[in-house]
């Protein structure tokens, strides 16, 4: 005899069920995918950072690269101090875009290569650690805004220019220099004469290099003759990737980590929101429960009244019963429930039925809080007493 089929009793998921739980985070893991390819695409164009020569972003410095090289003028990107010390001899201009990111030992190094080279170093924005050490004698001020502002010295390339976009730190000397492009009595572009022939300029913003200012005011005139003296211009982007920047120590656990952790960082809190979104849908709607047990009203009312009156909350209960009075007469006196609680419409309404009554209504139903446990006995009284009137008219 041929039994019946028996139903399976496995709890195995079905791969339709497979496919619902897993299709949400599949989504995400492809929407990542796609964004580390859209990002790696990006950046892989030819692109470059703030202040490259080699970049035509507004920030970039391509501009003034090619109105120099117009010039006859030729320029060498460097990103090693090896490099630029290098490639410095008195027929170049070196340009050191970011002066505070070199170490301690890095700026000396190439404070002695500058004084040996008897070149023209120009430094961007020098903050006091390296103004110190590339720019001895030289104090920094605080910074001011970038704005137009006029030569107000000798120096010929300063006369040429005219106005330029000149601001951020300030400088100072005692000793014999140029301070130019004034604020407040402090040179926002300083440039200082060594006694081997070359000179240092500083400059307090690099505004007059960026492509999108190059062209406003006299930025371009003043950028061509401060990197335009010599034939030749080392343009030094300082780098953290630099080996001459561990000074022979051992290297951080930051030196050793890839340049690209920080997507990766993103990349994984991207995919931990998505995962969380994605468990979260699981959950389904809420569901409601019926309470185990009935609680009465009066209970929950007696429970409430004894908390006010262990915090001592005589103004709380006081409202409470002021609104609960004035909720209950507004549809027995044809006041809509909106204006309820409004004293210009729930008092005439209450005096147009209550002609004779002598409580003060303000008082009684929009008043201040009683000052003792009796005060608000008594407004309960009243509130009730007034109630019971309205009632019976």
């Amino acid at each position: 005899m041929t039994g019946a089929p028996t139903r399976s009793t496995s709890a195995s998921p079905t791969a339709r069920q497979v496919w619902t739980r897993s299709r949400g985070l599949l989504l995400g893991l492809v929407i990542i995918l796609v964004a580390g390819i859209a990002i790696a695409a990006v950046r892989s164009g030819d692109q470059h950072g703030r202040l490259d020569p080699r970049s035509a972003d507004p920030y970039g410095s391509r501009a003034v690269a090619e109105l120099l090289k117009d010039r006859g003028v030729s320029t060498r990107v460097v990103t090693t101090l090896d490099e630029a010390t290098e490639a410095v001899t008195p027929g170049t201009t070196l340009l050191v875009t970011d002066p505070d990111l070199l170490t301690d030992r890095q700026q000396r190094q190439l404070r002695t290569t500058m004084s040996e080279s008897a070149s023209r170093t120009v430094l961007l924005a020098p903050g006091a650690p390296s103004a110190r050490t590339l720019a001895p004698g030289v104090r920094v001020e605080k910074p001011t805004p970038v704005s137009p502002r006029s030569p107000q010295c000798s120096l010929p390339a300063a006369l040429r220019a005219g106005d330029a976009d000149t601001g951020g730190l300030r400088y100072t000397t005692e000793a014999a220099a140029d301070a130019c492009y004034l604020s407040d009595g402090l040179a926002t572009l300083l440039r200082v004469p060594d006694t081997t022939g070359g000179d240092t300029v500083l400059l307090g913003a690099p505004d007059i290099l960026y492509n999108d200012r190059l062209d406003k005011q006299g930025n371009a005139s003043l950028a061509l003759q401060l990197l335009g003296s010599r034939p030749h211009l080392v343009w030094y982007l300082p780098s953290l990737g630099d080996a001459s920047a561990t000074d022979g120590g051992e290297s951080s656990f930051y030196d050793l980590v890839p340049p690209g952790w920080l997507w990766a960082t993103l990349q994984l809190a991207l995919a931990a929101v998505l995962a969380a979104i994605w468990r979260a849908r699981r959950l389904g709607p809420l569901v409601t429960e019926q309470l185990p047990v009935a609680v009465r009203a009066s209970e929950t009312t007696e429970g409430r009244a004894r908390l006010y009156r262990r915090a001592d909350a005589r103004d709380r209960a006081a409202a409470a019963l002021r609104s609960a009075t004035r909720t209950r007469l507004a549809p027995l006196l044809g006041v809509p429930a909106s204006r309820a609680h409004a004293s210009d419409a729930l008092i005439p309404a209450v005096s147009s039925h209550l002609p004779t009554t002598s409580r003060d209504l303000p008082a009684l139903l929009f008043g201040t809080a009683p000052s003792d446990d009796a005060g608000l006995i008594r407004l309960a009284d009243e509130l009730d007493a007034l109630e019971r009137e309205v009632r019976a008219s």
